[in-house]
């Protein structure tokens, strides 16, 4: 039976980059598209009148950067991811339980209004079938693009855990085509290491893929029609990543002229991801559990993140946001706080964090012609909230609706962790 809905008496924002408030005007929906944004609040025959009594309709969020095995759970000491995931994958039952515990977190990701999420490292190949449940119907969550496991190297950033380590190219190669076996739908490479894996202070990021490596992965990766995303959290990452065909970078630094010009020759986007690194570069250490060296790395890749995106947007180079759902305090229902911090710590309007949240994540994700704005012909992949984001971000945090695909969910909930919500609210300027 095909599903009839009109959402009425509601102020518009159709996820555009010039976006404004649109009144007196209705969406409807058919199935599992919009079919049209009309005039008025006449209620055509068979349709489900959807009364938002002055509230708030837009695209649901497109999360980039997610990791659907991480719960954002705080830690007192760095845990041995390797050996968590040795535990956790080690019999049936114990896998069993993991993927359910996966689904359930990309559950809580749509009921916190994030209509799609983009995966870059999971468990196995458990992101490919989370993602072929839900378009299946066997689960509930949002549209997913799923990398699976990441390809880094011995000693590297996630090896062992949500990436396979590599110990040369033709490893690497072998790990593609594992990929393409699971069909997935990008490849997620490893580069550099990150905020807990330097060991001394001013070296987070160091380069632990060879360009070599890099460069064979990508060929690899191209030449089946996939794209490749990067971790990579120094100026020299980023730049071997870009010369050796990397198409996006995750996280990113301090960029110089000569790396402007290789995101601009390589038509690469940028992931910009506060979330995780902010814990580390603004908690006190008492909160934080962090060792002077984290700290004092967390904030280098804090600025540095911060730096790559205020000159990718000065320099019109495309950027999406993703929050690095797994890190600890970065919960699956927090993706709001991103474009919030993207607005404080980069600059931007709120209009234009929406817009890179929305309809410009959809197009850098290939999927601009299916989600990501509020026309005629997409997905009806929507979020409603009380208040008007364009005025504060914040609104985002309660949202009363999301819609997915046609499918409607009222009133979402989810669980919160107390702990994280009162240190992080300190940074949206709650407390």
């Amino acid at each position: 039976m095909v599903m009839k809905y009109i959402f009425t008496n509601g102020h518009i924002l159709d996820g555009t980059k010039d976006m404004k408030v649109l009144d007196g005007h209705s969406v409807l929906v058919e199935d599992n598209k919009i079919t049209g944004v009309v005039k008025g609040n006449t209620v055509p025959d068979g349709f489900k009148e959807i009364n938002l009594e002055g509230k708030y309709l837009m695209p649901g969020l497109i999360n980039m950067h997610v990791h659907l095995a991480g719960n954002g759970k705080p830690q007192k000491k760095q845990r041995d991811n390797e050996k968590t995931v040795k535990l956790l994958m080690g019999t049936a039952l114990s896998r069993a339980v993991t993927y359910k515990v996966v689904k359930d977190f990309a559950k809580t990701e749509l009921m916190s209004g994030v209509t799609t999420i983009r995966t870059v490292g999971g468990l196995a190949d458990f992101d490919t079938r989370v993602r072929d449940d839900i378009r299946n119907g066997k689960a509930d969550g949002p549209r997913i693009l799923a990398a699976n496991e990441g390809i880094s190297v011995p000693g590297g950033h996630m090896a062992g855990s949500v990436a396979v380590a590599a110990n040369n190219i033709d490893e690497a190669l072998v790990q593609v085509d594992i990929a393409k076996s699971q069909n997935v739908d990008l490849i997620k490479l490893m580069i550099t290491g990150g905020v807990l894996d330097a060991k001394a202070k001013g070296v987070p990021g160091e380069l632990k893929m060879k360009p070599e490596m890099v460069k064979a992965v990508c060929d690899k990766a191209h030449a089946l029609g996939y794209k490749v995303a990067a971790h990579v959290e120094s100026p020299e990452g980023v730049r071997v990543a870009l010369e050796n065909g990397v198409d996006s970078i995750e996280h990113g630094a301090k960029p110089d002229d000569e790396i402007i010009h290789l995101f601009k020759e390589n038509n690469a986007f940028l992931c910009t991801t506060l979330s995780p690194a902010l814990p580390y570069a603004l908690f006190d250490r008492s909160v934080s559990n962090a060792s002077e060296v984290e700290q004092y790395n967390g904030n280098i890749v804090f600025e540095g993140i911060k730096e790559c995106a205020k000159a990718a947007i000065a320099n019109d180079i495309p950027v999406v946001l993703g929050n690095d759902v797994g890190c600890p305090w970065i919960t699956q229902y927090d993706f709001w706080r991103e474009l919030y911090y993207f607005h404080k710590y980069v600059g931007v309007s709120n209009a234009f964090a929406l817009y890179t949240a929305m309809l410009n994540s959809a197009v850098m994700a290939g999927i601009g012609d299916d989600t990501g704005s509020v026309e005629a012909g997409k997905c009806a992949d929507l979020i409603v909230t009380k208040n008007n984001p364009l005025d504060d971000l914040r609104a985002l945090r309660n949202v009363d609706l999301v819609m997915a695909r046609g499918r409607l969910y009222n009133n979402p909930k989810f669980k919160t962790k107390n702990i994280v919500t009162k240190e992080l609210d300190k940074f949206c300027d709650l407390c």
